[in-house]
């Protein structure tokens, strides 16, 4: 297996119920120097189904990463770490969760469920622009990704 970093546009699966959040994520990104593109997921149910699709379509663009809300409707972001370590073959990109909570249990769980990182919302825009930028310097420049299968 060869690493590598993603090529722009950057890919983004977005999975978040919250209409205003989902503006401010991609209000926030507008703040960096990558080209994103975003599919955005509104219930775990419709994410995965993204996601099975894009590992059975070949010509279909896989997201170099994914932006993962815990609390969703009809399934939840917890289930969708675990359905992605399970069930999707080869390396998944990176997931981000990127949740309201800062509860122990929620960060301790998704990390148990191979979760890459675990970020809280933040309040303000700004906040989210600092967020996206710091996830481009890291997650898109720096770090090194699996290559797609």
């Amino acid at each position: 297996m060869t690493a590598h970093t993603p090529s722009e546009p950057i890919d983004i699966l977005l999975v978040e119920d919250n209409p205003g959040d989902v503006r401010l994520t991609r209000e926030a990104f507008k703040s960096t120097d990558s080209e994103i593109r975003f599919c955005t997921a509104t219930d775990g149910d419709e994410a995965l189904e993204f996601l099975h699709r894009c590992q059975r379509d070949d010509s279909r663009s896989c997201p170099d990463m994914i932006l993962l809300d815990l609390n969703l409707p009809r399934v939840d972001g917890f289930t969708i770490l675990e359905v992605l370590e399970r069930d999707i073959e080869g390396p998944p990109p990176p997931v981000l969760v990127l949740s309201s909570s800062a509860d122990e249990a929620d960060i301790a769980r998704s990390y148990e469920r191979a979760a890459n990182a675990y970020l809280t919302k933040p309040t303000s825009p700004d906040e989210f622009s600092s967020i996206a930028r710091a996830i481009e310097r890291f997650w898109i420049e720096s770090a090194q990704h699996p290559a797609p299968t």
